[in-house]
């Protein structure tokens, strides 16, 4: 499908449809000309062949004298085209007895022709002429006579051009005016569009206006209610979007701030431990941006289903606690792995997945203190799949943690992963887990029903 350039008009609907109509019109016109110019030109084959047989019925049922003279020309007149004079050739005992039109010699017809229909050509100054003949026989009494009656084809063709013609011009007359019609019509009939058109057009999406439902058509209330939801959606997308604005410059705020006051007191006191200060606010900002950007990274490469692919739930988790055990033996935790034997795999993003676990397994090593536990647990059953992150450090006589939880919540590790999961599908659940567990955050993904 080929895009318009920038700036480039499209054609209208209405165009479009009406050139539809006027394309069909079009074809009604030109299928009612070839019916009418057939029927007219059959029902005059009809008729002339009937008046042919009838003439000779006639013919065969009198006794007319015997005649030579010829009367006025066949048809000297076209103007009265239902007016469709014929010739008789009458034989008697084979002997011609009566040529109205003086016609048997130029034709052929001195013995009497084969019964039924046939055509003859007369040759003249002035042309061929083409004949149609109808020849009977007499019966009972008359089964000596012979009978031929003769019409000029062109005369008929005349009457089948004029019947044609008959049938076709009421139409014609008509049909510019269902034309009009239908015109006012389409226009009449997309103005609730062309009305609609410009409610969305007016909408100011982020800015919480919705549509009015109440519309006179049902078409309308299913359009209507399909940008509704869009509309929705993008105000929830929007505020999540502003939401996760303002945990971000929270999170920036408290090292970047601190950052600013510490380097202003090193330069008053270079101490070591100044320095190491100055050196840890660095790093938690620094850490904030690395997962701002590896989220931007992952949605960037993972926006189309493309980039979905089947993975293993309990070799990714594997994986991470692998790259995780120096930060866990430093910091004295204890990292460990739970999976059932079947493999639980899941249609997902790899990038987005793997993002997801790592904050969740960084947020437990971070904020429980040490000599505490850090269990990653891959389950399944029949209706749902997940993963989970579960720690003891708020179980009572547990050290005191290092580093106070974040005060913000979940922190933007968290939001982060609940970003992922509404991407990928899935939900994120925190709650107390099992014992010895005080803290647990799962991932969970619905199964298909089979």
């Amino acid at each position: 499908m080929t895009t318009p350039a920038p700036g480039a008009r499209l054609p209208t609907l209405w165009r479009y449809l009406w050139a539809w109509v006027v394309g069909a019109l079009l074809v009604v016109w030109t299928t009612l000309l070839l019916v009418a110019w057939y029927t007219g030109h059959h029902e005059a084959e009809e008729i002339t062949d009937g008046q042919l047989e009838a003439v000779a019925r006639l013919w065969l049922s009198v006794e007319p004298d015997k005649t030579l003279s010829i009367p006025e020309p066949i048809a000297s007149s076209r103007t009265r085209a239902y007016v469709q004079d014929v010739a008789v050739l009458h034989w008697v005992d084979g002997e011609l007895f009566t040529d109205t039109h003086n016609l048997a010699g130029s034709l052929g017809l001195s013995d009497p022709p084969a019964r039924g229909f046939s055509n003859r050509v007369q040759t003249t100054g002035n042309g061929e002429v083409r004949w149609r003949v109808y020849a009977a026989p007499g019966q009972d009494e008359h089964a000596a006579d012979f009978v031929a009656v003769l019409m000029d084809l062109d005369h008929r063709v005349d009457l089948g051009r004029d019947m044609a013609l008959k049938l076709a011009r009421p139409a014609l007359l008509v049909l510019p005016l269902v034309a009009l019609l239908l015109w006012w019509a389409l226009r009449r009939g997309l103005s609730p569009l062309v009305r609609l058109s410009r409610d969305v057009a007016a909408l100011d999406g982020l800015g919480g206006q919705r549509l009015d439902t109440a519309h006179r058509f049902h078409e309308f209330s299913s359009t209507v209610r399909a940008i509704n939801t869009l509309v929705d959606s993008l105000q929830m997308q929007a505020r999540r979007e502003r939401e996760f604005a303002s945990d971000v410059a929270h999170e920036l705020r408290t090292p970047l701030a601190a950052l600013s006051l510490q380097a202003s007191a090193a330069q008053h006191d270079p101490s070591p431990e100044r320095l190491a200060q100055l050196e840890a606010s660095a790093l938690r900002a620094g850490h904030i941006l690395s997962q701002l950007l590896e989220l931007a990274r992952a949605q960037r490469d993972g926006s189309g289903r493309e980039a979905w692919k089947d993975v293993a739930l309990g070799e990714a988790a594997a994986d991470l606690i692998a790259s995780h055990a120096q930060e866990g033996f430093e910091s004295r935790h204890e990292l460990s792995l739970e999976q059932p034997d079947a493999p639980v795999v899941l249609h997902v993003q790899p990038m987005l997945l793997e993002l997801a676990l790592r904050n969740l397994i960084e947020n437990a090593l971070r904020h429980t203190p040490a000599d505490t536990q850090v269990v990653v647990e891959v389950w399944q059953s029949a209706s749902e799949a997940g993963v989970s992150v579960s720690d003891d450090g708020q179980r009572p006589g547990a050290p005191a943690p290092v580093a106070a939880h974040s005060t913000s919540g979940l922190g933007l590790g968290l939001r982060l992963v609940q970003r992922i999961a509404e991407q990928l599908g899935a939900t994120l659940e925190r709650d107390t887990g099992e014992a010895p567990m005080t803290t647990r955050f799962t991932l969970r993904w619905p199964r298909p029903a089979p």
